[in-house]
């Protein structure tokens, strides 16, 4: 039988397709490393508009009963046959966790526990 180089060389050799692979492979990692955080990235500037959001229904809420809500639900509830503040989906954090709300006399926390999902830890969001 006569070969000829030209049918011999018809397809990949197995160093070759390993070679792409492994290329390919080095890509989708460095996609991944430069991509990963962005989601994160994401949901912390959400949450803190929603904390934003949720300063802003406060004071309105300040301003037409004298005094600040006991918890953040009262934002949820009309005064004086109003529309509610906020709805109440927008008590929680963009990882789906309710805010943390504090009174302290003339003052107030709100405290998202961030991504870890534990409050008082260092990725805690406040206001």
């Amino acid at each position: 039988m006569n070969f000829s180089n030209h049918s011999r060389r018809a397809g990949f050799t197995l160093v070759e397709l390993l070679l792409v692979i492994a290329i390919l492979g080095i890509l989708g990692s460095v996609v991944v490393v430069n991509f990963g955080g962005a989601g994160d990235k994401s949901r912390k500037a959400a949450t803190l508009t929603s904390i934003g959001a949720i300063e802003q229904a406060i004071q309105i809420y300040k301003m037409e009963t004298g005094r600040l809500p006991k918890t953040l639900e009262d934002l949820t509830v009309g005064i004086n046959d109003d529309e509610p503040l906020l709805k109440s989906g927008a008590l929680n954090d963009a990882w789906g966790l309710p805010f943390d709300y504090k009174v302290e006399g003339k003052k107030y926390t709100i405290r998202s526990a961030g991504a870890d999902g534990n409050l008082n830890t260092e990725d805690d969001l406040t206001n």
